[in-house]
């Protein structure tokens, strides 16, 4: 453990790492430590209690959303998605499916084009960050974006199609997405700090979002105001390894339907992972990751040894230096 502490401690010295990290092991915490500062303008240090916002891993939220009102009868995997949307958003395909928007595979067109060829501290939003306050507010965003391949054919990432799959669930259910996350995901799990927090009223034990590891130029105009389906969660250390341990003891969807959603979908040699529903999948390992302008997010568990292990940075590329020696020293050898 101290050899794992040592080197935990060099690398985030040389990177200026401003964040937390755990690993845990068959529930024994084996490294809990914080870097940096949560708002620099108030010299306020990040502890390992600090709430993060956690980008697109939220994903992995919306699609338990999801599963729940599968299991509850609500949706199918094959559901049609115009048998909900009705005459909005009519450049997404009749034939698209839940499943599709999950598994990255509808080809709908992305509001968001991770290939677009920007960089994460662009300011690519086409509305002010404002306005994009709640789940139907995005239908101005989601619109006007042409398919880019027959639905089914191929993976490509998709915001959009995590946002279309929240605006799906809160018009099934007449709840709204954060509540939603809230009672069948948090409360189910036993997650009591995460939520969806408006960037621009942060409360207190709330780490800030820097654009660069020096400075006091925050995230809050890079950002929806409040996120969706697709990132804008807020959560911390704990509640990240208490969803992992909810997911795969089955208290928020079944056994059958962890299965279902860690089945692969579609292998992505640029990521050097797979994709099922959700999570993105590295062998038997379920990974979730989030990456925005003053976010960086990775944590990874190993369901055969019960060991998790997640770096969060409150700067854009702050986490993957870490990320990348964690993956490296915890990967089983073969």
């Amino acid at each position: 453990m101290r050899s794992l502490e040592r080197s935990v401690d060099r690398i985030a010295l040389q990177t200026d790492f401003c964040g937390v990290v755990r690993v845990e092991e068959a529930g024994e915490v084996r490294l809990d430590t914080a870097f940096g500062l949560a708002c620099r303008a108030c010299r306020v240090a990040n502890t390992t209690s600090t709430r993060f916002a956690i980008a697109s891993a939220t994903k992995g939220l919306t699609a338990l959303v999801v599963v729940r009102l599968i299991e509850q009868g609500q949706l199918e995997l094959g559901s049609i998605v115009r048998s909900v949307l009705g005459d909005d958003l009519p450049l997404v395909g009749d034939d698209v499916t839940i499943e599709q928007l999950l598994a990255h595979r509808s080809g709908i067109g992305d509001y968001l084009d991770e290939d677009g060829g920007w960089q994460v501290t662009d300011h690519v939003l086409p509305v002010p960050v404002h306005e994009l306050a709640t789940t139907e507010n995005y239908l101005r965003v989601l619109d006007g974006h042409p398919a880019t391949f027959t639905a089914g054919e191929r993976f490509a990432y998709c915001n959009s199609g995590y946002v279309v799959l929240a605006l799906i669930a809160e018009r099934l259910t007449g709840i709204s997405f954060p509540d939603l996350v809230q009672e069948l995901v948090c409360v189910p799990a036993g997650m009591t700090a995460t939520a969806f927090l408006r960037t621009d009223e942060l409360p207190g034990g709330t780490a800030q979002g820097y654009l660069d590891l020096d400075g006091l130029r925050t995230n809050v105009l890079h950002l929806p105001v409040c996120g969706s389906g697709d990132g804008g969660a807020y959560s911390t250390l704990d509640d990240v390894h208490v969803l992992w341990q909810a997911v795969f003891n089955g208290r928020i969807v079944t056994a059958r339907w962890v299965t279902e959603m860690l089945r692969p979908r579609s292998d992505v040699p640029s990521q050097a992972m797979a994709y099922g529903l959700g999570f993105w999948l590295e062998g038997d390992r379920a990974v979730l990751e989030g990456y925005d302008p003053g976010i960086s997010f990775r944590s990874v568990h190993d369901p055969a040894t019960d060991t998790t292990h997640t770096v969060i940075a409150n700067t854009s590329e702050g986490a993957w230096p870490l990320a990348r020696h964690l993956n490296q020293v915890l990967t089983p050898r073969q």
